[in-house]
């Protein structure tokens, strides 16, 4: 019932302000609505005193708003009932349990477990903890705030990628109060559970403790309030929200998922290293090419083109193929050619320009001394090609 707490002391505080404005009826009907939430002394005190007295029950000592549960945990220390009048009880171990709880400095210390412990450790310390520490059960001051943190230390470390990134940067919690939240306990540091602990708690249990009552958790980003009377749940992350209907799909990570991921990259090279495997070099080349065994000097029958092959050429190519082959010479030749000569153009056309630009005759001599041997032997071979 720790979860109604809240949302009942707000519809005593409504009630207060409507009996000091002389609204009894408005009164009397939040004053009914905290007690369907969460019975105290203080509300039941505030009805019987309407009943009997009218709107003068407003003023007077059930105006002041009492402290939260673990507020008078942390000012006091003491496992008394809180300012409120909460009907259930606790023991002194229960007490003991929750400071223990809030001690902790990390979340292997919370779950009591070592650095090396795996799922299953992870999963019995869990059960074990969550079973003692729920608010149905434990109704000791900070059990709610203790709840959560172990769910939050079992969310975080039974995740692989964010067990590794708690291990890296996490460590001590905030030991002051302005630092922390949720009574001493700080569980936005970048660790942030994807499921609450009541989800949590219901993945193990199946549903957790029949109860009437509702609890409400925050992890800072979404607020879940879970109403059996009601049965709502109001989320503030939309359609962000990681639905888990199974435990495995919190821990599934690791080494099977990163190889799976990484099988494509690994494919792709593996083709691309067979590929270049089985494309064969160039039977010829219009260079000498030791490293291939290119080294072998030939020359084209129709436009007399030099180009280099290995030993065993003559044997492997006769005839046709022959001219295939002195065929695409020519055209690697006149290609190469071409663009060599248009460079050779465009070179001297800036030198040019510049000399008469800046007037610098360094530059126009320089233009001039161009021996342009591409284009030279570009008309050459345009000569032969004309017949000339």
């Amino acid at each position: 019932m720790e979860g109604n707490r809240d949302e009942a002391e707000k519809c005593i505080n409504i009630a207060t302000k409507a009996l000091e404005a002389g609204d009894k009826d408005k009164a009397f009907k939040f004053l009914n609505k905290a007690e369907k939430l969460y019975p105290t002394d203080r509300a039941k005190a505030l009805l019987d005193a309407l009943t009997k007295n009218g709107s003068s029950a407003g003023n007077g000592a059930f105006r002041r708003r009492p402290k939260d549960r673990s507020e008078t945990s942390q000012a006091g220390g003491q496992s008394q009932e809180p300012v409120g009048g909460d009907s259930k009880s606790f023991t002194d171990d229960q007490v003991e349990g929750v400071r223990r709880i809030k001690r902790c400095k990390d979340y292997y210390e919370v779950l009591g477990v070592n650095k090396e412990a795996g799922d299953d450790d992870l999963k019995k310390a869990y059960r074990k903890l969550a079973l003692k520490f729920h608010p149905d059960k434990n109704h000791a001051p900070g059990a709610t705030e203790a709840f959560k943190k172990i769910g939050n230390a079992y969310a975080v470390l039974s995740n692989p990628a964010k067990r590794r990134q708690y291990d890296v940067t996490g460590g001590e919690e905030p030991s002051s109060p302005s630092q922390s939240h949720g009574g001493g306990f700080d569980f936005h540091r970048g660790f942030e559970a994807d499921v609450t602990p009541e989800d949590l708690f219901n993945m193990f249990f199946g549903g957790g403790f029949p109860s009437s009552s509702a609890h409400t958790f925050t992890n800072g980003r979404t607020s879940y309030s879970h109403h059996n009377d009601r049965q709502e749940r109001t989320e503030e992350r939309g359609d962000n929200r990681l639905h888990l209907t199974d435990l495995t799909s919190v821990s599934l990570q690791g080494g099977f998922s990163m190889f799976i991921q990484l099988m494509p990259i690994v494919v792709l090279i593996l083709v691309s290293i067979l590929s270049q495997m089985m494309v064969s070099p160039p039977p010829y080349s219009l260079f000498s090419r030791p490293s291939t065994g290119q080294t072998v000097k030939r020359q084209t029958d129709n436009l007399r083109v030099d180009y280099y092959v290995t030993r065993d050429f003559k044997s492997e190519f006769k005839g046709s193929a022959l001219q295939q082959i002195e065929k695409n010479v020519e055209e690697d030749y006149v290609t190469n050619v071409r663009n060599t000569c248009w460079k050779e153009r465009q070179t001297k056309t800036d030198l040019l320009y510049a000399a008469k630009v800046y007037r610098d005759d360094r530059m126009r001599k320089k233009a001039e001394l161009m021996t342009m041997e591409n284009c030279k032997e570009l008309d050459r071979l345009n000569n032969l090609f004309r017949g000339g």
